[in-house]
């Protein structure tokens, strides 16, 4: 009977992990900004969605009540995490293609 794996298989899987690995380290040290109200708040995340920073205009949010800017923290908030799973899907897009019958990876 016939290794399932051929060396040749493994040595491809090891060559995506090295992929991957490298592809999550670049995500680390990128960063997104989500904002919202026209950027009385915005939240600065990493690529592998860490917040790194919370920016509020202390200015423009004088006029804003707390509800509204508990709002506005969220949403930009939400906007940080959109923008950071649409870079992982960039970073680790052409590494789904190799994953063929893995699953790969959805956008």
């Amino acid at each position: 009977m016939k290794n399932l794996f051929s060396s040749d298989m493994l040595k491809q899987v090891r060559q995506m992990q090295d992929q991957l690995k490298r592809a999550q380290k670049e995500l680390e040290k990128e960063s997104v900004t989500g904002t919202a109200g026209g950027g009385i708040v915005e939240i600065v995340m990493s690529g592998s969605q860490k917040c790194l920073e919370v920016r509020l205009d202390a200015e423009k949010m004088q006029s804003v009540p707390s509800d509204r800017l508990q709002a506005l923290i969220l949403q930009a908030n939400n906007d940080a995490l959109d923008l950071s799973r649409k870079l992982m899907v960039k970073k680790l897009g052409p590494l789904s293609g190799s994953l063929g019958g893995l699953g790969g990876l959805k956008s």
